[in-house]
């Protein structure tokens, strides 16, 4: 066999069902392998003993042994996005203030990942308070990118994407905000997949009637991989009033689609509005076009609702969300100089807020919802890509400008990512393959209010023409990149 770590995490399972590995021989290995590419990456953290480890895998292995299983991912290693509460590990969300913390539950997604059988490992590095999509934090310092450890490698699920593609993990949880389950996946050449809002229910939180614009989501090399971690993190929770009811067989069904006839619209840089560099839109159409030869269609069209409107109506929202978030913080005055100025400005943007400001920003994301139904009506699913710069040098914040076209915000480089999460839209970001200076990309496909599973379906077929992830990456970096280069 080759090495364990090489698997996809759909045959990893099947294999150690089958007693054709031990959980102890999985664990030894992704063990071995993260001693060998961590130290360069550094996407997982707060990583807990060996033998701690060792001894669940035994436990592992001792339930199969009298034919228990505890689901899909009994026995897999598994970092969890630090982010996500985690029993007696420490979740410090990148910040100097919660650097400390260990807490006494698991958020809902861990304890369903736990249920089904998963060892947790550690967790995997995320910018300070999850915002900004650069992985970097005063705690843990900055999480490189697997083909070129001098770029960013995105957020701010950037330690799971790394993680993912370099096998330190099977598979791979995080969040999405603005992108964040998606840019680090097209910067690391894996899949990333937003669900529906309501989908993968999310708890404790403060508020569980307000449906904001955060959700978690699994990742995968696979997008087999993808849909099964997505059967163990969706469902409906009685706590969570807004999460969705209905549950379906993801990786049973994701097969299930011939793509002849499928009609994807191509949005496109939206006619020129949104600033990009150089060989992205064209990697992405080119690699997306491929899917014509299974008898789809890709199609340019227009957004046809202004995307200033969504932009700014976008902005009212974020600073109402993250400034709840940061408010607790800030009642004691001394933790501001401990805050990163990002955060700050999110919060300090929020205190201007009226009601009427919010109230207005609801009924434009109703607006922009309603519209994109419209398009639905024509096409099968909604194509833009994930990202809009090529990964930037690790030692910058963000990126001050493209083409030449200056940034209003530290978070404006990324708008391509807010139209999916403003409908609440399932989608997802899929490889495309690397440009001119070996660097990954990807594109984005968004789905129908609750197209799950069509969203999944269509990522697959487009899987089984040849784009998707490499095979492999050695602990220095990329060995070989199979598709063409822009």
């Amino acid at each position: 066999m080759n090495d364990l770590t090489d698997l996809d995490a759909h045959a990893l399972s099947r294999a150690i069902h089958a007693r054709a590995v031990s959980c102890r021989e999985v664990m030894r290995a992704y063990l071995s392998r993260i001693d060998a590419v961590n130290a360069g990456v550094n996407a997982i953290v707060s990583r807990r003993p060996d033998v701690e480890l060792l001894r669940e895998a035994d436990a592992c292995d001792a339930e199969l042994a009298h034919g228990a299983s505890r689901g899909w991912m009994h026995g897999m290693p598994q970092a969890i996005k630090d982010a996500a509460e985690t029993q007696g590990l420490r979740t410090t969300l990148g910040s100097p203030l919660l650097a400390d913390h260990v807490p006494a539950h698991d958020a809902l997604m861990v304890a369903r990942m736990k249920a089904a059988g998963c060892i947790v490992v550690g967790k995997t590095n995320t910018p300070e308070f999850g915002l900004g999509s650069h992985t970097f934090n005063e705690v843990f310092g900055v999480t490189r990118n697997a083909f070129d450890r001098s770029r960013s490698a995105g957020g701010s699920s950037g330690g799971a994407a790394v993680a993912l593609a370099t096998h330190m993990l099977p598979v791979a949880d995080g969040s999405d905000f603005m992108g964040s389950l998606r840019n680090p996946a097209a910067w690391n050449d894996v899949y990333g997949f937003r669900p529906s809002q309501g989908r993968v229910p999310r708890w404790p939180v403060a508020d569980a009637w307000v449906a904001l614009l955060s959700t978690e989501g699994p990742m995968g090399r696979t997008v087999h991989d993808v849909a099964a971690l997505l059967d163990v993190q969706s469902g409906w929770d009685a706590r969570v009033p807004t999460s969705i009811a209905t549950k379906e067989a993801y990786a049973a069904h994701v097969d299930g689609l011939d793509p002849g006839g499928v009609r994807i619209g191509w949005l496109g840089d939206l006619g020129g509005y949104l600033a990009m560099e150089p060989g992205i839109a064209q990697l992405c159409e080119r690699a997306l076009k491929r899917i014509e030869g299974d008898g789809g269609a890709v199609e340019p069209i227009a957004l046809g609702f202004a995307p200033e409107r969504v932009w700014d109506a976008w902005l009212v929202w974020r600073r109402w969300s993250v400034a709840a978030r940061i408010a607790p913080h800030l009642t004691n005055p001394a933790n501001r100089a401990r805050i990163k100025p990002e955060a700050l400005w999110e919060y300090d943007q929020g205190q201007g807020l009226t009601g009427m400001d919010t109230v207005r920003a609801c009924a434009e994301r109703t607006a922009f919802h309603t519209h994109l139904l419209t398009l639905f009506e024509h096409f099968d699913a909604l194509a833009i890509p994930t990202a809009q710069v090529w990964p930037f040098p690790a030692e910058w914040r963000w990126p001050q400008q493209i083409a030449g076209h200056a940034m209003d915000t530290y978070h404006r480089w990324m708008e391509a990512v807010i139209y999916a999460t403003f409908a609440g839209l399932p989608c997802i970001s899929m490889p495309v393959g690397f440009g001119k200076h070996g660097l990954p990309m990807g594109v984005q496909l968004i789905g129908k209010p609750h197209g799950d599973l069509g969203v999944l379906q269509l990522a697959r077929a487009y899987e089984r023409i040849g784009v998707g992830p490499s095979k492999s990456l050695s602990a220095g970096g990329a060995e070989s990149h199979r598709r063409e280069r822009a």
